[in-house]
């Protein structure tokens, strides 16, 4: 069995394809974490990534270059939006774990009082 998540250690960006309800795929560069097979990513509660996956779940991923550009194949996933504070708070511990001071001075500038959500993201077999 290939391991699915193996490509993503160690990588700093996650480029995610959401769909439209017409079916187009929309990519989009991500900071992401790793805690065992599952991925989160920390986002903005009404982007459109987060709107496209409401409406439908099937994503694909791939590790990428912060410009969005792939390492490697692109993984089929199912993505879902997680309301829990407890998982929020260990996000945002890994976050700052692994960003360091880049993650706190995105937060202090690019919030504008916007209310950010959680990406729960694992592969589909």
């Amino acid at each position: 069995m290939i391991d699915l998540y193996k490509p993503f250690e160690k990588q700093k960006y996650l480029n995610i394809e959401t769909f439209r309800r017409s079916g187009i795929g929309v990519k989009t560069p991500v900071w992401f974490v790793q805690d065992g097979e599952t991925l989160f990513i920390q986002t903005i509660g009404n982007s459109g990534k987060v709107k496209r996956v409401r409406n439908n779940p099937q994503v694909n991923i791939v590790p990428c270059k912060m410009d969005g550009t792939p390492l490697g194949s692109w993984v089929p996933a199912t993505a879902r939006e997680v309301k829990d504070e407890e998982i929020d708070r260990k996000v945002d511990q890994l976050l700052d774990k692994k960003y360091g001071l880049l993650k706190k001075m995105f937060t202090m500038a690019g919030r504008n009082g916007q209310k950010h959500t959680i990406l729960e993201v694992k592969g589909r077999e």
